[in-house]
């Protein structure tokens, strides 16, 4: 992967406020008819022939924000432009959204369509919780509109029981000052993980206990798991044959090298600066205190909305384990479904094309900064005539980084495996094992909870 790093002067005076987002979740949009121009063009009513009126429920967790702005103004269009088919958006809150899902599908009065995470279609699908769209799509031949290992998890048995709508990934934000200010070049200060140890150590200032400035610490807001699979070439805890790769040579050496991260800068250090990450303009990475760090690229918003104009960044990809191993990184990301036995699965499918049409897509992107499933969606992002010139190379970045970007769906015969490998590798950051040992008791209970499944 071509290795891109930029640090551009922040400008504003852009038509977008953005508020700091999370993962993927929450955000702030825009009106009816901003971002992306005209609607799509529809077919109207196409897939409701009897003409009779129908009435969806949409959920998702979209709450505030540019996100419940735009999609309540995407929702709009949709009901202006379908005779038909009424849409009402009904918002859910983060963390209830998918137990109040289950219990509606249980109880028989389910969302038309709703919004759910990436990584558990599967199961889903499995549970007989979601309705098969192969049908619909074979009609459509959509499924090479998307980045395919976003579209990949959302096939179980050679069948399609969603449509992707966003991802993420993780990359490095960088201060430009900072780095010229001490002769440093990103193309090679942030190429591999010993060039980046040696670029954190050069911005360092203080010593152990009384840290002025932190060159960098890899595990603010990016989990050993995604250092792991960047060390053992795109691997994650299951390999591609699905079996159990946890305790590999790779991931033993990147879990030793975060633990020796943090008994370089201290635990305390380390939770002290942690707890001001997001808090606006005492944000560390933005008051100066930390030189760089890893994020999710919609950070963005949050600098756009908090840092000083002059504020020099720059992003890069996360850095190869060594030379030539590629720049890994990993992703998540939302899908939407229609929830099984529900009413109006024609009509429910034909608002879920709407909303991961390019158009739609673009539209919802240019006010989140979310990475839109549409590929085509994410192209014209780059290029937008309503974002500044940071606001382009963000989309460009993301879509150069999905290229070595991971999305791990949940094994559907190791659905509780996430909590066995986190409990060993939490052993592991409070000394109580060695990495070799953490990881080698992670690999060994998830076999076992993989043999029980079987």
């Amino acid at each position: 992967m071509n290795k891109i790093s930029w640090g551009k002067k922040m400008r504003y005076g852009l038509v977008l406020t953005a508020a700091p987002l999370l993962l993927a979740a929450c955000g702030d949009g825009g009106t009816a008819n901003e971002g992306g121009g005209d609607s799509p063009a529809t077919d109207g009513d196409t897939n409701n022939e009897s003409g009779e009126e129908v009435s969806l429920e949409f959920w998702s967790f979209w709450g505030s924000g540019p996100r419940r702005d735009a999609i309540e103004a995407i929702v709009e269009d949709f009901n202006e432009s379908h005779d038909t088919i009424t849409v009402e958006y009904v918002y859910q809150p983060w963390g209830d959204i998918w137990t109040k899902a289950l219990a509606a599908i249980a109880g028989g009065n389910a969302p038309d369509v709703i919004v759910q995470d990436i990584n558990s279609v599967r199961q889903r699908a499995e549970g007989q919780e979601a309705t098969n769209l192969q049908s619909f799509i074979d009609e459509d031949d959509i499924s090479g509109d998307f980045y395919p290992q976003l579209w990949d998890t959302v096939v179980y048995e050679d069948e399609a029981y969603a449509i992707p709508f966003n991802t993420d990934t993780q990359v490095i934000f960088y201060n430009v000052d900072a780095l010229e200010e001490a002769g440093l070049d990103p193309e090679t200060a942030l190429a591999t993980w010993d060039d980046i140890e040696e670029t954190a150590r050069t911005l360092d200032e203080g010593s152990e206990g009384n840290w002025e400035t932190i060159g960098f610490y890899p595990r603010w807001n990016i989990g050993a798991d995604v250092w792991a699979l960047n060390a053992d070439g795109g691997v994650s805890w299951f390999d591609e044959e699905g079996n159990v790769a946890i305790n590999t040579p790779e991931k033993v050496e990147a879990l030793e090298w975060l633990l020796e991260w943090q008994d370089y800068y201290g635990t305390d250090t380390i939770n002290q600066y942690e707890a001001e990450f997001g808090q606006g303009v005492a944000d560390p990475f933005i008051s100066g205190l930390v030189a760089m760090r890893g994020q999710n690229i919609n950070y963005y918003t949050n600098l756009k909305e908090n840092a000083p104009e002059d504020f020099n960044f720059g992003i890069a990809p996360l850095p190869e384990f060594e030379e030539g191993n590629g720049n890994w990184s990993w992703g998540g990301g939302f899908v939407l479904e229609i929830p099984e036995n529900t009413a109006h699965p024609e009509e429910s499918y034909e608002f879920i094309k709407y909303l991961t049409s390019p158009e739609v897509q673009e539209r919802f992107g240019l006010n989140s900064f979310d990475i839109m499933a549409n590929m085509e969606a994410n192209e014209n992002l780059m290029t937008h005539e309503e974002l500044d010139e940071e606001g382009q190379m963000v989309y460009e970045m993301a879509h150069q980084n999905l290229e070595s970007t991971v999305i791990t769906p949940v094994p559907l015969n190791a659905p509780d495996y996430i909590s066995l490998v986190n409990t060993q590798i939490d052993a592991a950051f409070l000394r109580q094992k060695t990495a070799q040992e953490a990881l080698d008791d992670a690999q060994e209970s998830v076999e076992n909870l993989v043999e029980q499944y079987q």
